[in-house]
């Protein structure tokens, strides 16, 4: 990727990678029985507006009434025999369903389903406004309710139950886990690559290795225009969702399939054995390398094809996403700590703008990140730029829902990536061992522990850059400060142009000094 110049695959992928852990609407059961026949549908409901029994056995069977072909807005919607002790079925639109729900309670309705293009859509709504409505709101999917007309009949009854979640959501660990191998595992990686480039000797490497490495830099104004991008990219998406998501699963996995085949080839080149090559126009190439192509090429497609499977399709993702985040981890630059700050400040800001700001703005009220992450409108097709974990354990019990997931976005691992990167890359040219680099990933796990903690407390998605940029930032600073290197620190590489080359000779020859390789 190419920040400076135009925006490579990777990076047009990145700009999606900022979004957040979500909590959705709970997941609960309709048990439908008709014509001798039972079926078991999902649905969605809000918890806090009403509470569902947790087993079958203790669910009520009501009687459920087709009102689709009516929007239930007046009280003369209501037809003549009456909805006493219904779960009444009405359409979505028209009118605020809190309003079709009061005059379905008024009618004497038990619950009332809404009945959507996707059961995906989240029950939200403006509650207090409501506060008389004490009915259950449910929503069930179009396609679903037609199902349950042609296999049970119209002279259906249901219970509806919600199975109680565990108290310990094992998926933060798992995603706890996976950020922090990430963003540990690309800064150390970076350090090395800074080491390969300190190691180089002669003035002709050098200047060919600065050019490279300009390339993939990130200058002030860099950042600020990436961060513009950003959010006219995030509106774009909002508004052209359905035809733009296509996109993006394409850029992932032309940039996935490529950083896979990175970080592999990284290892491979570590193997001693296998190495025959194959001459193709004057050029070697290494047979192996050549496969492990073939495979990184063959995940991509195998996830693209099956990214809807929610059986087993979230664990080619998380390859490739994890991929994805080491490979830009390690070849993106910040060239100093005053462009990890601009661009960890605005990121924070861009971040807390579409997560808590948008609400106000939106029709919906609901916030464009959350919309974008959980796909707006009821759109099935994901952004592929987070990493999923499901929660396993509700298979065998709600396995007529869509596998409930926790999700953690990729600029979450990448953006305090880029910064431990850089502290990793600091004590690589300062010679000050892992310093900067443990402390900063340390300040990153703390990060993250905050965020889940908040979420748990809150019950509601958070923006995590919110808690990962100020714990690295403030951690990093200190660590400068109580070193006496802040001015170093923050304006980078040109203040260690002696260090840098006496680190790399005390790492070839400790009897060398800087200036000794300059004049060899």
């Amino acid at each position: 990727m190419g920040p400076q110049r135009q925006l490579s695959p990777a990076g047009a992928a990145l700009l999606w990678g900022f979004l957040l852990p979500l909590t959705a609407a709970q997941e609960a059961i309709l048990h439908a029985s008709g014509n001798g026949t039972t079926k078991d549908y999902c649905m969605l409901y809000n918890p806090y507006w009403t509470t569902l029994p947790s087993t079958l056995e203790n669910a009520t069977s009501v009687s459920l009434m087709d009102l689709t072909s009516t929007p239930l807005c007046n009280l003369s919607d209501v037809p003549s025999v009456g909805i006493k002790s219904k779960a009444v079925v009405v359409p979505w639109g028209s009118c605020q369903f809190f309003e079709k729900a009061r005059i379905a309670q008024k009618g004497g309705a038990e619950a009332m389903l809404v009945v959507n293009n996707s059961v995906l859509f989240p029950p939200s709504g403006n509650r207090s406004e409501f506060p008389d409505v004490k009915i259950l709101i449910a929503f069930i999917s179009h396609k679903d309710f037609k199902d349950a007309n042609q296999i049970l009949g119209n002279n259906i009854t249901v219970k509806m139950y919600s199975p109680s979640w565990p108290d310990f959501d094992y998926t933060m660990v798992v995603i706890f886990v996976i950020a922090v191998f990430t963003v540990a595992l690309g800064g150390y990686w970076s350090g090395l690559v800074e080491l390969e480039n300190l190691k180089a000797v002669t003035t002709e490497d050098r200047e060919m290795r600065k050019k490279k490495e300009d390339y993939l830099t990130f200058s002030p104004l860099t950042v600020v225009i990436f961060v513009v991008i950003c959010c006219v990219m995030m509106v774009l998406l909002y508004f052209f969702y359905k035809w733009l998501v296509y996109v993006m699963i394409a850029i992932f996995c032309i940039a996935s399939a490529m950083s896979l085949y990175n970080c592999l080839a990284a290892l491979i080149h570590k193997i001693p054995y296998g190495q025959c090559t194959i001459a193709c126009r004057g050029k070697s190439m290494e047979v192996r390398l050549i496969f492990l192509s073939g495979l990184c090429i063959a995940v991509a497609v195998v996830w693209a094809v099956f990214r809807n499977e929610d059986r087993w399709a979230w664990i080619l993702q998380d390859i490739l996403g994890i991929a994805f985040c080491l490979n830009l981890i390690k070849t993106l630059k910040l060239p100093n700590f005053k462009s990890c700050v601009i661009l960890l400040g605005l990121l924070l800001l861009y971040d807390v703008f579409f997560v808590f700001i948008t609400p106000f703005i939106t029709k919906n009220g609901e916030s464009i990140m959350v919309e974008l992450a959980a796909g707006p409108f009821g759109n099935n097709e994901k952004l592929p730029v987070v990493i999923r974990v499901p929660k396993l354990i509700y298979l065998s019990v709600m396995s007529v829902c869509l596998m409930p997931v926790s999700i953690l976005g990729f600029g979450d691992i990448i953006v305090p990536g880029l910064l431990i990167a850089y502290c990793r890359r600091f004590d690589v040219q300062t010679g000050s061992s892992y310093i900067y680099y443990v402390s900063s990933t340390v300040a990153y796990a703390i990060g993250m522990i905050l965020t889940f903690v908040v979420l748990v407390l809150m019950k509601k998605g958070q923006p995590a850059l919110l808690y990962l940029v100020p714990c690295t930032l403030i951690t990093a600073s200190i660590v400068a400060w109580r070193r006496k290197e802040m001015k170093k620190f923050w304006k980078g590489n040109s203040y260690q142009t002696m260090d840098h080359l006496d680190y790399a000779a005390n790492e070839e020859n400790p009897a060398l000094t800087g200036e000794q390789i300059v004049q060899q």
